[in-house]
């Protein structure tokens, strides 16, 4: 099974070699049948990767009718290619998303980028830009950019320019443009933390961060000092667990909700890429169940 890291190393070398990668929609095998929703329902976010076999298996329709009856209310897409969502027109999408009830309030997407290729990689940005104001999202993040242990300050810098000019683009059409970490910004370049280095060199005004709570303590940050810290740099997170929330035992997920509440971050997104017995949905229903029965969660 081909999870989100092991996907990330080989895009990572695809890349580096230059090779445009044109969404983010990968697949491997699973199956299930949603659980009964249980209590309030609360307005708690979903990753679609996080149900990307579904997707491929049964079509995004099914999917968005699973996610519904789960009970999850806010969505980010993680499937854009050449104007299309999920292979649909933006607000083909959107009105299936609506009348499930839901909003789809923000989206993963991406280009890697040269300098040779500036045009080509704006150009591309130009039509999602489009594409996601139709859809009417809030955000639009890159969750990735090429890392390698050749990688040097100067090409962190490359990036955060480029990350300045997309989301000046973004805010055109009051779009806010995001990077969303895994764990390999918490290594050091030289002394330089590579997460620390691309927070202190976006323009702050341009560009916003989704913090993976997961990812970060797995390469060895704390989320809520983050938080506490950056609060401004800071408008979604990901809720995320080894494998569906609360099944690790591993992170405290109060604190964190606590700093969100007090940084009035209303905006996050459960992400399961990794299930109890290959079962996507069910993984992502019990996900949801554990945090609608959490009294921190409002």
């Amino acid at each position: 099974m081909q999870n989100r890291r092991d996907f990330l190393k080989k895009a990572s070398l695809m890349l580096a070699g230059g090779v445009v990668i044109p969404q983010l929609l990968s697949s491997c095998a699973g199956s299930g049948a949603a659980a009964k929703n249980i209590g309030l329902q609360k307005n708690i976010g979903l990753q679609l990767y996080s149900l990307r076999d579904l997707v491929k298996e049964s079509g995004i329709k099914v999917t968005l009718e699973t996610v519904a009856k789960m009970g999850y209310k806010n969505l980010e897409t993680a499937s854009y290619d050449n104007g299309l969502i999920y292979g649909l027109p933006p607000r083909e999408f959107k009105k299936m998303v609506d009348d499930l009830g839901m909003k789809c309030t923000s989206a993963h997407l991406g280009q890697a980028f040269t300098k040779e290729k500036e045009a080509e990689v704006m150009a591309w940005w130009d039509q999602a830009i489009e594409a996601h104001n139709a859809l009417g999202v809030k955000y639009m993040i890159q969750p990735w950019m090429p890392v390698n242990e050749q990688t040097t300050l100067d090409d962190l810098k490359l990036y955060c320019d480029y990350f300045n000019t997309v989301g000046y683009k973004t805010a055109s059409a009051s779009i806010a443009f995001g990077y969303h970490n895994h764990n390999f910004e918490f290594r050091k370049i030289g002394d330089q933390l590579i997460y620390d280095f691309l927070l202190d060199t976006v323009s702050k005004n341009h560009v916003f961060f989704e913090l993976d709570v997961y990812w970060c303590i797995e390469g060895g940050g704390d989320p809520v000092a983050y938080l506490k810290n950056r609060p401004s740099q800071f408008k979604a997170i990901h809720i995320k667990d080894e494998k569906e929330i609360g099944a690790s035992g591993k992170i405290d997920f109060k604190p964190i909700f606590d700093q969100m509440k007090a940084n009035n971050i209303k905006d996050w997104y459960v992400e399961v890429e990794q299930y109890t017995n290959n079962d996507p949905v069910a993984s992502v229903q019990q996900s949801y169940n554990f945090l609608n029965k959490a009294d921190y969660v409002k």
